[in-house]
């Protein structure tokens, strides 16, 4: 068994190996990307900005059951299961460039989507609906006020009707929440900065880091690809009798 036969066999089996620890952390990764996708759904008009997650799961899965596949074909050196191992990585590596691409078009549109749905949600605000709870919500969780920033509320229904020249509670500063009465007059008592920003800058890191995994695991994929490609043509040229045989052989 030459040097090539042995690297490749070794690239394989580690790659076989690595489809469980790969489909665990891909696995974290679209549950987490949905997570934070659902805790920002109200401000998100497109639902197919979770398809890039949706994707990534599916991948995990498929990822559990092929390690096996792998490991059988590679030990056993077997043209069948090699053949179906380099199918189903093909496979894989495809779907990996799909979510990678749509990650990277969801990406550039989180800021547009945030501005305009986020704007109508405030407007919503009266106190006591359920957008008035999402709201208070997130501006407590993000530490923001407003849209933009906090004058934002100077042009919501709710100002107005209220008539108190203030801004809801949870806009205050988490250390300020016993003296502040959330009045405009007393600024140094409220988060100043918008909440869209914050949105937009979580929802990009999150995508981003999506990205950048779903990326390291394709590149994975294009060597294991090569190394079937090499020992598959080794063992044709060779003459090269397996180790082992079996149902795959």
């Amino acid at each position: 068994m030459d040097c090539g036969v042995i690297t490749s066999k070794t690239v394989l089996l580690l790659l076989s190996l690595i489809f469980w620890a790969a489909g665990a952390g891909l696995a974290y990764v679209g549950g987490y990307v949905i997570s934070t996708y659902k805790n920002y759904d109200h401000f998100l008009q497109d639902k197919y900005a979770l398809l890039p997650a949706v994707i990534i799961i599916c991948v995990a899965v498929v990822m559990f059951i092929i390690g096996l596949v792998g490991c059988c074909g590679t030990i056993r050196e077997s043209r069948v299961g090699l053949g179906i191992f380099l199918v189903i990585i093909l496979m894989i590596f495809i779907a990996e460039v799909a979510a990678f691409v749509l990650g990277f078009i969801y990406k550039e549109k989180v800021k547009s989507d945030v501005q305009g749905t986020m704007q109508t949600v405030f407007q919503k605000y009266d106190g006591k609906s359920s957008e008035t709870h999402i709201v208070d919500y997130l501006q407590q969780q993000l530490q923001c006020c407003g849209v933009s920033n906090y004058s934002d509320w100077t042009a919501t229904q709710w100002f107005n009707s209220t008539g108190n020249d203030s801004v809801p509670l949870s806009c205050c500063k988490q250390d300020m929440n016993s003296t502040c009465t959330g009045r405009l007059s007393e600024p140094q008592y409220l988060n100043t900065q918008g909440c869209a920003e914050k949105v937009e800058s979580g929802l990009q890191s999150v995508l981003s880091y999506a990205m950048l995994v779903i990326l390291g695991f394709a590149i994975v994929k294009f060597f294991g690809m090569l190394s079937v490609c090499v020992l598959t043509c080794k063992r044709e040229d060779n003459g090269y009798q397996p180790l082992y045989s079996g149902v795959f052989a």
